[in-house]
């Protein structure tokens, strides 16, 4: 296990040393180092960093599995003014009790256990003091799609937590599309009544792909923008249908192929070689 470790390892460094990286430009790690200003996540960003700024309150953005959501919110941290403190909760399984528990851990607050009574009024507490230094407190829900109706009105709930003129938490959720199919159910209304900011983060079209391929390999070699030939971006375009984590795989299985086989530029050829492989796309 931990020899095919290292000799994963090994051929990742060798073939960023073949092709002259700084870095992997095709991580499917979100990094908001890499991200990519296309016109609909710079859209996404703005809406987000406007929410959070003017206190708005609820915010929803849905898009694909990979298109991006998670590198769009790490990007909006570095863009909101003044300080910030952000809470990440991915279990959406969880009461609103536990949830509030959860979140005072996120946010590494001491409290005393008890009732969800007691521990909203610890967090209402803990939101009001950070209010008066002027620190914006953020809840983000990832994967949201997968909350009960319940959960949902009980995350609404959280909203009540406010001052006469401000909302003393400001709550993201990012889902899948199924989130927006899941706020059309009747006993959601009050909570679609509450969204401030809504986005929903679609696929990027042909040009976009390849900017946004030139792009990444841009900020990890200064030299490295012709690897992709044409026709093995259309091919990657055709097979990723422009969510940006298949381009990515799809991009860094195909550089560890053009590593083995000795092949500086990348053609369409590996491209489906690669896709073939791995399973990937439609």
């Amino acid at each position: 296990m931990c020899s095919a470790l290292y000799t994963l390892l090994s051929t990742q460094e060798m073939y960023e040393k073949f092709y002259e990286f700084t870095e992997n430009p095709f991580s499917t790690t979100p990094d908001s180092k890499f991200f990519y200003p296309s016109t609909k996540h710079t859209e996404a960003l703005n809406s987000l960093v406007y929410a959070i700024d003017q206190r708005k309150g609820f915010v929803v953005v849905t898009g694909e599995i990979g298109a991006g959501k998670t590198t769009v919110y790490r990007t909006m941290l570095h863009k909101i003014d003044g300080e910030v403190k952000i809470a990440v909760i991915t279990n959406t399984h969880l009461s609103l009790k536990d949830l509030i528990a959860e979140i005072l851990d996120e946010l590494e607050v001491e409290y005393k256990p008890g009732t969800k009574q007691k521990l909203l009024s610890q967090l209402n507490n803990y939101l009001i003091k950070q209010l008066s230094e002027n620190i914006n407190v953020v809840l983000i829900i990832d994967e949201a799609q997968n909350l009960s109706p319940k959960s949902m009105e009980e995350v609404r709930m959280l909203s009540n937590l406010e001052t006469e003129k401000e909302k003393l938490i400001q709550i993201i959720l990012l889902g899948q599309p199924q989130l927006i199919t899941k706020l059309r159910h009747p006993r959601l209304e009050q909570f679609k009544q509450r969204i401030a900011v809504y986005y929903h983060l679609s696929a990027l079209n042909k040009d976009e792909t390849r900017d946004y391929i030139l792009h990444r390999l841009k900020l990890a070699s200064s030299n490295g923008i012709d690897i992709f030939s044409q026709a093995a971006i259309d091919s990657i375009y055709a097979h990723s249908r422009g969510i940006p984590r298949l381009i990515n795989l799809i991009c860094d299985s195909a550089l560890l192929s053009g590593f083995v086989y000795e092949r500086k530029q990348i053609n369409e050829d590996i491209i489906n070689e690669v896709v073939k492989d791995r399973e990937i796309g439609s």
